[in-house]
């Protein structure tokens, strides 16, 4: 049998991140070449050399001795933490098949889970910016689910009381492979929303393939080529061919939060979305996936905790 060669990847092993990133100055050091690819520059006057501390992490210029916190402006600012932990952490949640929940992490890298939690959801905070404005072109398959609620009973699907709706779209080629994805916390399943999402979310030059709900209609007035197909719903979904690959998507997806998290807020939401879509639309070369991410965080500006429970991304 052939084995699918995107799945069995070898990526970054432990052992490899360990040689590479074992300690705080390699982790200073990559973060350094991270933020400042062109070579050091002093903010106070402008030189260009500039060596790294041992004892922080600091940039030194060379000229006039003024001192520059590698973290300072990025997602790492003013953190308690050494580096090797935030980086055994990208590491984690990057190379992991599902996500990690927060009680996991926080055994794995020594620390509370409060702790453990608020490192995650910065760093699916930077996921999130970096993942925003991701529009997809050609053949695309959509549908809406929703997540979330405190009941496990009840009324199920469009409607349903206390669960978060959310639009997940994903890009095939013309060999009928799929390729990128788009994952979108909204408010309502609205045709305003839909019409905002559409236009947002996909090229007006796409083809849009959904089930017949009346919503999806209005965004043939953005210009897409809409292809209404009726479904039968549910796990039904998945028989359909037309949506197989979305279908596929979205039950990875819930298996994934609900397998590893079991329960999330529905404010938070949007920031589980762009860690499953940063992850998806990077799957092709995992052992790049820590050195992207780094590259992300050196130019996410800093999150102290009472915003990320502030954070929307939601149409």
């Amino acid at each position: 049998m052939t084995r699918n060669a995107i799945q069995f990847q070898p990526g970054l092993s432990l052992v490899e991140f360990q040689a590479r990133f074992g300690r705080d100055e390699q982790c200073i050091q990559a973060l350094s070449r991270s933020r400042w690819p062109l070579g050091f520059e002093c903010p106070e006057c402008g030189g260009h050399r500039g060596h790294t501390l041992t004892t922080r992490p600091l940039m030194q210029c060379a000229v006039c001795r003024h001192q520059v916190s590698v973290t300072a402006g990025t997602i790492f600012h003013s953190t308690k933490l050494p580096l090797r932990v935030w980086f055994l952490a990208m590491h984690l949640l990057s190379q992991a098949k599902h996500s990690v929940s927060g009680l996991e992490l926080s055994r794995q890298l020594g620390v509370s889970q409060t702790t453990a939690w608020s490192l995650k959801h910065k760093l699916m905070q930077v996921m999130m910016e970096r993942e925003h404005g991701r529009r997809l072109h050609g053949r695309v398959e959509a549908d809406d689910a929703y997540m979330g609620g405190e009941r496990h009973e009840g009324r199920r699907g469009r409607g349903a009381p206390g669960k978060r709706p959310f639009i997940l779209a994903v890009q095939t080629t013309p060999d009928g492979r799929p390729g990128l994805l788009q994952a979108q916390a909204v408010n309502n399943l609205g045709s305003t929303t839909m019409s905002r999402w559409a236009k947002k979310a996909i090229s007006p030059a796409a083809t849009l393939l959904t089930d017949e709900w009346a919503a999806y209609g209005i965004t043939q007035a953005t210009g897409l080529r809409h292809h209404a197909q009726k479904s039968p719903g549910g796990w039904r979904n998945s028989k359909v061919p037309a949506f197989k690959w979305v279908n596929t998507a979205l039950g990875n997806l819930k298996g994934n939060i609900r397998g590893v998290c079991r329960w999330i807020g529905n404010q938070h939401l949007p920031r589980y979305l762009a860690e499953y879509q940063w992850r998806y639309n990077r799957r092709f070369d995992l052992a790049s996936l820590l050195p992207r991410l780094l590259h992300a965080a050196a130019r996410t500006p800093p999150m102290p905790i009472k915003l990320l429970y502030l954070a929307e991304n939601a149409w």
